[in-house]
């Protein structure tokens, strides 16, 4: 039967190529709801004519959801269709193949990863009632604050899931960072720069010292980073600003190491006494993702790439975040990169693997297989 999986599954492989084709066409970025509602009509109709049985295109709080099967499945397909391009780029980035290499914006994170999640449930023969679930969201590249809910409700009593992110370098990720995401606004008094820059309160400077202390919170030791990413002050060049915004990225391996630099964040406060602080925006966003998540089954995915006679996968730890993470927080085993092989996220030489693409649908194929067989007890 495993082995069988790896010949249907190359025998589609144009199937999959137009199917990528088809979803990258349709550009998708996050804050655009229209491009978003149109990928996710594309992604259903896709779904709907490889699976024989409708998906549902969703309206949850404002965000169109795509979901297939079960609403509370033993095993839960998770991924998203929003990418983090403008409309219009594709003009300046088409889709192409070049000899191995399919692009086109989103193509590798996470479009392919899409479509070998939808064959790979094709593959099996699965309808609805048998303990799949697909979801699949538009607010992933933007911190899935909508669609949290949603995907812990769908995950909650499934046996395992399995997050179609792209690989890193081919391998499944087993562990991810946490994140946290912080825009701090500093406020001050406006004067005069030439005439009495004296009776001012510069946010700017006040900024400066939150950017100067902040980057002192990193522990290298134990992997947690703190990043300055953005920073806007002022109106004028001959103005004292009297508001600074400053925008923080923090990565950690652990829920107490994130909730370490929240603490110090809130209570940070300028170093004038009539200056002002709030953080206006962000906080602790996904939990980490610890090793013990996925180990298990990453050691299943082992036994199935020996089955289906393909090279062994690995795995390893990663600093980016996903919707696994609060997956994985929930305490139901996740494993995440088993989408595309390839290479690019978020930059304009993104690309995808085509002869990759079968073997990553076996395997998710292999993997449904034998969680609804119980593999994990």
């Amino acid at each position: 039967m495993t082995t069988n999986l790896l010949d249907h599954a190359r025998h589609r492989q144009g199937d999959l190529i137009e199917g990528v084709r088809t979803l990258v066409e349709v550009e998708s970025p996050s804050a655009d709801l229209t491009a978003c509602q149109q990928v996710a009509t594309a992604t259903a109709g896709l779904m709907d004519s490889w699976l024989g049985t409708p998906a549902r295109v969703l309206d949850h709080n404002g965000r169109p959801v795509v979901r297939w099967g079960a609403d509370e499945p033993r095993a839960l397909l998770l991924g998203h269709i929003d990418t983090v391009w403008p409309v219009g780029t594709l003009e300046r980035i088409p889709w192409q193949i070049e000899g191995d290499r399919m692009r086109g914006p989103g193509v590798f994170d996470m479009k392919v990863g899409v479509v070998q999640a939808i064959a790979a449930t094709a593959l099996l023969g699965l309808g609805p009632d048998d303990g799949v679930g697909i979801v699949l969201t538009t607010d992933e590249e933007i911190g899935s604050g909508t669609s949290r809910t949603l995907i812990e409700d769908a995950a909650r009593h499934a046996d395992a899931v399995l997050v179609l992110e792209p690989s890193v370098a081919g391998h499944l990720k087993t562990a991810r960072k946490g994140t946290s995401w912080y825009v701090v606004e500093i406020t001050g008094r406006a004067s005069h720069a030439g005439l009495d820059p004296e009776r001012g309160i510069n946010a700017l400077v006040e900024a400066a010292d939150l950017v100067r202390v902040a980057v002192t919170w990193a522990d290298p030791a134990v992997g947690t980073t703190v990043t300055p990413t953005t920073a806007r002050a002022g109106v004028t060049d001959n103005t004292v600003p009297d508001t600074a915004i400053i925008g923080i990225d923090v990565r950690a391996w652990s829920a107490e190491e994130q909730q370490r630099i929240d603490n110090l964040m809130r209570g940070w406060k300028p170093s004038h006494p009539e200056a002002g602080v709030r953080i206006i925006n962000g906080g602790i966003n996904r939990p980490a993702m610890e090793e013990s998540a996925g180990s298990g089954l990453a050691q299943l995915a082992e036994v199935c790439a020996v089955q289906l006679g393909i090279a062994p996968i690995g795995s390893r730890a990663v600093g980016g975040a996903s919707d696994g993470n609060f997956t994985a927080a929930l305490g139901i085993p996740t494993l995440d990169g088993l989408g595309a092989v390839g290479d690019g996220a978020h930059a304009e030489h993104e690309w995808a693997s085509v002869m990759a693409m079968p073997e990553r649908t076996a395997l998710i194929a292999a993997l449904l297989s034998a969680i609804l067989a119980g593999g994990l007890a």
